[in-house]
């Protein structure tokens, strides 16, 4: 897995292997599937790039991006009716 960040797109590549074998008396069948993937995601505010944490854990990637100071203090006050 390579994830990587370029101003505000963040952009994760892999690479997934799969194979299922199953044998019997008559027979014994192999099955390989091979691929790579990309996705690319924007994120619609300021992060700090030296913090940005990822793991990877049971086939789930967690990545941790936390706002900027910038991106805290623009609070949005919305009026209620």
């Amino acid at each position: 897995i390579d994830i990587t960040l370029q101003d505000d797109l963040l952009t994760i590549r892999g690479e997934k292997k799969q194979e299922k074998e199953e044998k019997d008396e008559n027979y014994h069948f192999v099955e390989r599937s091979y691929g790579s993937f990309t996705r690319s995601i924007r994120l619609p505010q300021e992060v700090k790039g030296d913090k940005i944490k990822a793991s990877y854990k049971d086939g789930v990637l967690k990545i941790t991006l936390p706002k900027s100071e910038e991106a805290k203090k623009k609070e949005t006050k919305i009026k209620v009716e």
